[in-house]
């Protein structure tokens, strides 16, 4: 584990998108490998990362639902003193999607933490009695403001502010009986993304982002890492694929390729290190070797795995 107590240190507890990878009843061509066990793939988690800046007090940025063994396979986040103790010390959410919340549940066994999110996002776990298992006066619920900075774990701040996205998907119909129609690119609290600063370092996570602007194009820019969203190669990639109708717009997910994907969108931001995170299981980046990952890489896009470690 990174030892230095003057770094940013990030680590990707998981990387993939929901569902993981491979998921549990997906036989496409790229899940088939993994269940073959095909050296060039590894199986991920859905997404969610760990920092720190002195490798005593982490926070979360989002809550999978496999966090407990996310947890158990990064020496850092075990507990360290005492009966019981725990490194994590905050849990920053992105929206209320399932992958992002889901693991909140595993953090019940009466250990003090504080949960941030936007005012809508502490609505919807207020919504559901499940969350009522983060009891009240060991885990701090603390809404947070879009544009707002704050201090998330000791020696790291956060900034928080709207990407184009969707609400989740167990919220749509509510949504569209309401309105009469879903929008998959709005700008507000239903999905954000995270500005991250420690030891004079900046870090951008945006696991979820539909359409890239000129507001968000220019936050980027001059960024030590970007940690983007890499749902899909293309956008029809689930069509394709023959196991669903949905595009990735229809999602809230921009593609990486094409003239209105990632890689073009930020092909002349200026920013030290770019990797792709949230990652479908159709995605052929996911294949080592594959023509993809080899464009994806030619364009200075790294993909992101399981447990891999970022000091800045």
């Amino acid at each position: 584990m990174i030892t230095s107590p003057s770094r940013f240190r990030l680590v990707v507890l998981g990387s993939a998108a929901g569902g993981g990878f491979p998921q549990w009843n997906c036989r496409c061509a790229v899940c088939s490998l993994a269940w073959a066990n095909d050296p060039r793939v590894q199986r991920r988690t859905q997404a969610s990362i760990a920092v720190s800046a002195d490798g005593v007090h982490w926070a979360l940025v989002n809550c999978a639902p496999e966090v407990l063994s996310q947890i158990q396979s990064v020496p850092a986040l075990h507990p360290q003193a005492g009966l019981r103790h725990s490194p994590v010390a905050a849990v920053l959410l992105t929206n209320a999607d399932i992958d992002h919340v889901a693991g909140l549940l595993s953090l019940r066994e009466a250990q003090p933490f504080t949960l941030l999110a936007t005012p809508s996002v502490q609505g919807v776990l207020r919504s559901s009695s499940a969350f009522d298992v983060l009891a009240e006066g060991v885990v701090a619920r603390r809404e947070v403001e879009l544009g707002s900075s704050f201090d998330l774990v000791e020696g790291v701040s956060a900034t928080i502010f709207p990407v184009p996205g969707k609400i989740a998907l167990y919220l749509e119909a509510r949504e569209t009986a309401e309105k009469g129609a879903l929008a998959t690119d709005v700008e507000g609290e239903q999905t954000i993304g995270v500005e991250l600063r420690a030891g004079g370092r900046r870090v951008l996570y945006i696991p979820g982002c539909a359409a890239m602007t000129d507001a968000l194009r220019a936050r980027l820019d001059g960024a030590d890492l970007v940690l983007f969203d890499g749902t899909l190669w293309q956008d029809d990639e689930m069509v394709r694929a023959g196991v669903g109708t949905k595009t990735g717009a229809r999602m809230g997910h921009m593609s990486m390729s094409g003239e209105n994907g990632s890689i073009e969108a930020l092909r002349q931001v200026n920013v030290g290190r770019k990797i792709y995170v949230h990652i479908n299981n159709t995605n052929p980046v996911l294949v080592d070797g594959s023509k993809e990952r080899i464009a994806a890489n030619k364009a200075g896009w790294e993909i992101a795995q399981d447990g891999m470690e970022i000091a800045l």
